[in-house]
């Protein structure tokens, strides 16, 4: 199991935590090197959803016709090249382009990764594969905190790091990841990719989760700092802790083997949505005890989600992982859009206590992993 869930580890941190979360840890400082407006930042951003959404929705037909192994090359090249692209930018162009393709390589690496454990490792153990796989944004994130500490006013040296280190990981990958492909899907790849009942209700529980989640990812750094006082030193603290408890997230395979599936989807969206609530509290350490909370349960529920889009779409498993992972995209972006709105026309603490309640909704849905 190691030989296929180490090297996909190493490159969902590459793709997702430098390539897509890293440009909101950075992002103070690009815009003043940059001379970039609040707006022009995040319209950039911006990018990185569409980028992401675009990827989902042609990664099933490159693996259907091309196999995992080239998709996993495909979202390297794709990772390295942004975060170069984000590294040398010398102007606003230049900078969304780099964001861009940072941002495909995430909605390529998920499905495609989804594909191999499904493809090379037995059946008992594709829970844990893809859980422990997903935990990858956690350890990129715990390297990324550190670098922001001590390059803060040299952030394109921590980007042109990133790169080489994404050389190395996409260098790993494709020795270690065989070229073998997986069953491919017989009928229409867009009949596959029709979501069944069951399916639609996973989607619309990966949309609640995004939408929800979104103010978290978006706004809780400047809720710190803004509201709460914190210093940098304490919100990049605030950071780590999240990406250092998101590792508790690759246990998700074990725990749904034992409590099922539909058991862990609801305490995790439970947890979750006390994250939110818990950040509002006055003190600094409610905070921290909120960023173990958010981490470790963000992650275990996008493996539950992976979890329950494997077993939903068999043997077609990048497709089903492609849907969930664009419903939570697209639950992110509308989230965002919220977030800030509902921030601006009535309080931070307000938002995040509404956020917090509109994840409960997921409590709803009925979990039918079959």
């Amino acid at each position: 199991m190691k030989k296929i869930v180490l090297p996909g580890v190493a490159l969902i941190a590459v793709c997702y935590a430098f390539g897509r979360f890293s440009y909101g840890l950075f992002m103070p400082e690009i815009s003043e090197a940059l001379q970039l407006s609040e707006s022009a930042s995040g319209t950039i951003n911006s990018a990185t959803y569409i980028a992401y959404c675009l990827a989902l929705l042609t990664a099933p037909l490159i693996i259907n016709h091309k196999g995992h192994h080239y998709v996993i090359q495909l979202a390297g090249i794709s990772a390295i090249l942004g975060l170069i692209g984000i590294g040398l930018a010398h102007d606003t162009w230049l900078l969304a382009a780099g964001v861009f393709l940072a941002g495909l390589s995430t909605g390529w690496a998920s499905p495609a990764l989804g594909n191999a454990v499904s493809a090379e490792l037995a059946p008992n153990l594709h829970a844990r594969g893809n859980s422990w796989i997903n935990t990858g944004t956690s350890f990129g994130i715990i390297v990324s905190g550190p670098l922001y500490l001590l390059f803060t006013d040299y952030w394109r040296l921590s980007y042109i790091l990133f790169a080489l280190i994404g050389i190395t990981v996409l260098l790993w990958n494709r020795h270690a990841i065989p070229a073998s492909k997986a069953l491919p899907c017989t009928k229409s790849i867009w009949s596959c990719m029709r979501p069944t009942r069951p399916g639609s209700a996973l989607l619309m529980a990966c949309m609640l989760t995004g939408a929800s989640s979104a103010i978290y990812w978006t706004f809780a750094r400047n809720f710190l700092t803004d509201e709460k006082g914190a210093s940098d030193s304490e919100a990049v603290l605030f950071w780590i802790v999240m990406g250092v408890t998101g590792i508790l997230g690759g246990s998700a395979g074990r725990i749904i083997e034992r409590i099922e599936l539909g058991w862990s989807y609801r305490i995790g969206i439970l947890l979750l949505s006390i994250s939110l609530g818990v950040i509002v509290l006055p003190s600094m350490t409610s905070s921290m005890v909120s960023a173990v909370l958010f981490g470790s349960t963000y992650i275990f529920l996008t493996s539950v989600f992976i979890v329950w889009a494997t077993r939903l779409f068999q043997p077609n498993v990048s497709i089903g992982i492609s849907l969930a992972f664009l419903a939570l995209g697209v639950g992110q972006f509308l989230g965002s859009f919220m977030a800030g709105y509902t921030i601006e026309v009535f309080s931070s603490t307000t938002a995040f206590m509404a956020f917090a309640i509109l994840g409960l909704l997921g409590l709803f849905l009925r979990v039918k992993p079959a």
